[in-house]
């Protein structure tokens, strides 16, 4: 096959799996008009459209789908084997891309890249900082973050975080105001500060259980965030109880900024562990960066 067929096909797939010839071009550090160019040429060439173009962005036809699906594979055996390369040298180098979501990156991924990434100049790291269940194979991630008990079967997970649970928290001036609920259900006669999950597509429901007994509460309030951090905020700010991760506001409790509340309707559950497809043979560079983020402290429930 032409040279120029390999690098046109190339553009196609970038732009198929990104559905934007922005990102697309942004990934491949060329101008978005050349890379229009260059997948208009190819479908010349070929004398078939494989990508329909419309004001929300752009998705394969179904003769792109085909060229996506059976090429597609082929050109990320090839790009595998060339970073395999870099096995060969003295230390790893390659470039690893991760998705997790806040808490994950900002105190489990980077404390550990901090240390780690001095000894590793020739080794990039990608973060992207994302709530949803991400497709990190369809999305070409190398690994996702999750907590241990929402990982695929199919998948191989490295524990990278302790033990951890959610508890509901208020500030003692929200307390002041209003009766400290004793049981789940009493959560919904009160100001709930709830966290919206794209993945959910709605309000994420809060999770409790006790001797055995699940019970999921869908709880109502004045504000809602996407964001975690936004949400600690608000509370600490007086304006409702909050569901977070005992380990995110683990500061504002030693200092009484905010109060656990139905602790014993919180338990405990598999930490933060880094996932990745048992079927892809880890490269050099990701098994370095995973053997620096694996866990292997005490137990968090050893620990507050």
């Amino acid at each position: 096959m032409a040279r120029d067929n390999l690098q046109d096909i190339s553009a196609f797939l970038a732009v198929a799996r990104e559905r934007s010839f922005t990102r697309a071009a942004a990934k491949l550090g060329i101008s978005q008009s050349a890379l229009s160019q260059t997948v208009r040429a190819l479908e010349e060439r070929l004398g078939i459209r494989l990508l329909t173009r419309n004001t929300r962005g752009v998705a394969p036809t179904e003769a792109g789908e085909l060229l996506l699906q059976t090429v597609g594979p082929h050109f990320d055996g090839i790009n595998a084997g060339i970073a395999a390369l870099s096995g060969l040298r003295e230390k790893p180098a390659g470039t690893v891309r991760i998705t997790a979501d806040q808490h994950a990156a900002e105190d489990v991924l980077w404390p550990a890249l901090d240390k780690f990434l001095p000894d590793f100049p020739d080794i990039k790291v990608e973060i992207v900082v994302d709530y949803g269940l991400t497709d990190i194979i369809a999305e070409q991630y190398d690994a996702g973050v999750r907590i241990g008990q929402v990982i695929a079967k199919d998948m191989i997970a490295v524990p990278i975080g302790p033990d951890m649970r959610m508890i509901v928290v208020a500030a003692p001036s929200y307390l002041k105001r209003n009766d400290a609920p004793v049981i789940p259900q009493d959560l919904t006669n009160h100001n709930c500060i709830n966290l919206r999950l794209p993945t959910y597509g709605g309000l994420y429901a809060w999770e409790f259980q006790k001797e055995g007994r699940e019970l999921n509460v869908r709880v109502d309030g004045q504000l809602m965030f996407n964001n975690i951090a936004l949400i600690t905020k608000a509370a600490l700010a007086g304006h409702g109880l909050a569901y977070v991760s005992e380990a995110r506001v683990a500061d504002h409790l030693a200092s009484g900024q905010l109060i656990p509340l139905l602790e014993d309707w919180c338990p405990w559950f598999p930490g933060y562990h880094l996932y990745y497809p048992s079927r892809r043979q880890p490269l050099p560079a990701f098994a370095a960066v995973a053997n620096a983020l694996r866990y292997r402290g005490v137990a968090a429930r050893e620990r507050f």
